[in-house]
């Protein structure tokens, strides 16, 4: 598993207004987010894919077996509209919009794009500790404040996307910072990470 520490290497090694710039367009910022896992740029992620995905960005194997597992039987299925089952279980990355769960943050549209309003919604409402980042029980507590009742499975998703995040991302201070999951929100977190273990990976063998 990666170190904590990515979380601040991140936010020092990224261009902010590119990021923004990035956040800003008209295009499909969820599809970005789920492009990084289609590892053969086919359009579909299956499920070998979520878990080279997870591995390539630092998760250790029963985090990256878990998250193939849930993240493509949840997805598969509604991210297919009017297909027939498929035992292979494919996400379609250009319906992934339909994927959507309840009980989020509302970061995500339902066309999938960012609304910026609802991202710093999450700072301004629970981030008590330090403005511009989330501890555990802050983001315990957003995520108990999104629940909608009896939606299960949104507070089963939820709870396993931001337990992953903190999980790989939190800096050294056990902080979930805003620079971090504002990138994880387009992708460019996972791109970050996964150069980030190569050239490590590199340095090692050399």
């Amino acid at each position: 598993m990666i170190s904590s520490s990515k979380s601040k290497d991140f936010q020092d090694g990224v261009d902010g207004d590119a990021l923004r710039s990035t956040m800003a367009t008209d295009q499909n910022v969820l599809q970005k987010h789920a492009a990084f896992f289609d590892r053969n740029h086919d359009g579909l992620v299956y499920p070998w894919e979520t878990f080279q995905g997870f591995r390539a960005i630092g998760a250790g194997y029963l985090l990256s077996m878990a998250g193939a597992v849930f993240i493509n039987l949840s997805l598969s299925g509604t991210t297919r509209p009017g297909k027939f089952p498929s035992l292979l279980f494919p996400i379609e990355i250009k319906n992934i919009q339909m994927g959507k769960h309840g009980s989020d943050s509302g970061v995500y549209d339902s066309e999938g794009r960012f609304v910026p309003s609802k991202f710093d919604e999450i700072f301004s409402k629970y981030a008590r500790t330090h403005a511009n980042a989330l501890t555990s029980v802050e983001l315990m507590a957003m995520l108990k404040s999104n629940r909608e009742p009896k939606d299960y499975k949104g507070w089963i998703g939820s709870w396993t996307e931001w337990k992953a995040l903190y999980t790989l991302c939190k800096d050294e201070n056990g902080l979930l910072r805003r620079e971090t999951i504002k990138a994880v929100y387009d992708g460019s977190l996972f791109e970050h990470l996964e150069r980030e273990r190569a050239a490590a990976k590199a340095k090692a063998t050399a």
